[in-house]
């Protein structure tokens, strides 16, 4: 059977992935406002625990990072479906927990969970699109994919908000997240398919050494068959433009660790209602997951290299933003103004990973990537957290994830360079 490649030729399975990947997003976001906002008050964090306030993602940047680089590795021997389901079924507790939590552990390990399941989840609805669409769609396949994600981001923390408010936190948490995952295990049995034998079929067509032109800057320091201590040494430091993004990637994660963390805190200390804040905490993932519709296709034209700096810069001043102001329609715009920044830099960092990874190791490549990515929720977490602890001011946790955008977009802007094929092909025939 002939598997062509393309959005158009792949449609059906394509729109199925956009809609997995819109409940994965719908999973995670149900933590994202309710849970922060009444943690002192439902689960018993004591006023001011920067620190311990900040253990549940920390936790979560931990194993969802590590499960991206064992997503990657798993997809290339079981398949792309069977890694989405193991993630969905993992996923099942985590509403229950919440429900039951006695006290904030109990918040942390189901966090723990849900960092397995979208290690697995989101992963694989990434790599699937990109196992069926051409090269030249590579940034709109990322920025449909992250658009669809971070809308349900965004609708869960609103809906759950008003949940919260009509049905108590607990049980409102209870009734969205059990219908979200019971769903999405029914549709991934029922209508998605396997992706991994497009992948075959691409590397098979594709030998190393063998694309067609415009042919892609792919690194030539590994062996024919590389295994994955030698991937991630290629991704972490061997290759500087892959580590360069690797970089980048991880310190993006800081403002989305800021915005799961000290946002819904901050906003309802200064006395916005909790709908409220579920609607600026919206405004961010709206306005990224929105704008991820033309700067993903925007990359395809322009490149990935520019859109990736100015949107960490960009990121950074919005964040800057939300200290220099007052009321909801200026934290509003700083949000908007946060969330435009990651919609230039979140499908473009990954497309350039795309851009310069063999299908034979694209998976791992993927996985190791977005490894680093999600370990920066836990070190940002982390680092935020003692900013905050140490100086007494959740204040001066902005100012932290701020300057480090500034430094990394800096160093990404020094060390990195164009990866799509057309504006910068190899020389190499």
């Amino acid at each position: 059977m002939d598997l062509q490649l393309g959005i158009r030729a792949n449609l059906q399975q394509f729109l199925h992935q956009l809609l997995q990947v819109l409940l994965v997003g719908l999973t995670i976001g149900m933590l994202r406002t309710v849970v922060p906002a009444l943690a002192e008050a439902e689960f018993g964090v004591p006023k001011n625990s920067f620190v311990l306030l900040s253990a549940f993602v920390v936790a979560f940047g931990v194993v969802k990072g590590v499960m991206n680089f064992v997503a990657g590795r798993l997809s290339e021997r079981l398949g792309r479906k069977r890694v989405l389901l193991i993630g969905w079924m993992v996923a099942l507790p985590i509403p229950p927990m919440v429900w039951y939590a006695p006290d904030w552990n109990w918040i942390v390990l189901a966090t723990l969970l849900l960092g397995i399941n979208q290690g697995l989840t989101w992963s694989m609805t990434q790599t699937a699109k990109l196992d069926i669409t051409r090269l030249d769609e590579r940034g709109l396949t990322i920025g449909l994919n992250e658009f669809a994600g971070y809308l349900g981001v965004a609708l869960a923390g609103i809906v759950t908000a008003y949940l919260a408010a009509l049905l108590g936190a607990r049980v409102g948490l209870l009734v969205f997240g059990l219908t979200v995952i019971g769903l999405a295990l029914l549709l991934t049995q029922f209508r998605v398919k396997d992706t991994l034998p497009w992948a075959r079929a691409e590397a098979a067509r594709h030998p190393q050494g063998a694309a067609p032109q415009p042919r892609p800057r792919y690194p030539r320091q590994l062996s024919a068959r590389p295994g994955s201590w030698e991937i991630f040494a290629l991704m972490s430091w061997r290759d500087r433009r892959l580590a360069a993004i690797c970089q980048a990637g991880l310190v993006e994660k800081f403002v989305d660790a800021l915005v799961w963390v000290f946002y819904p805190l901050f906003l309802y200390r200064q006395g916005v209602s909790l709908p409220n804040v579920g609607w600026i905490i919206g405004i961010y993932g709206f306005v990224w997951g929105g704008s991820q519709l033309f700067t993903g296709r925007l990359s395809d034209h322009i490149g990935r290299h520019r859109p990736n700096v100015w949107g960490m810069w960009i990121c950074g001043a919005g964040v800057a933003l939300m200290l220099l102001g007052h009321g909801v329609a200026w934290w509003s715009l700083s949000a908007a103004i946060s969330g435009f920044g990651m919609a230039l830099l979140y499908p473009n960092l990954s497309a350039a990973v795309a851009d310069i990874s063999h299908p034979a190791w694209r998976g791992s490549a993927i996985g190791i990537y977005r490894f680093w990515r999600d370990l920066g929720y836990a070190i940002g977490a982390l680092g935020l957290g003692l900013a905050a602890h140490f100086s007494g001011q959740m204040e001066a946790a902005f100012c932290f994830v701020a300057l480090a955008m500034f430094a990394s977009g800096a160093l990404l802007a020094w060390f990195g360079e164009e990866t799509h094929p057309r504006l910068n092909p190899s020389p190499i025939p």
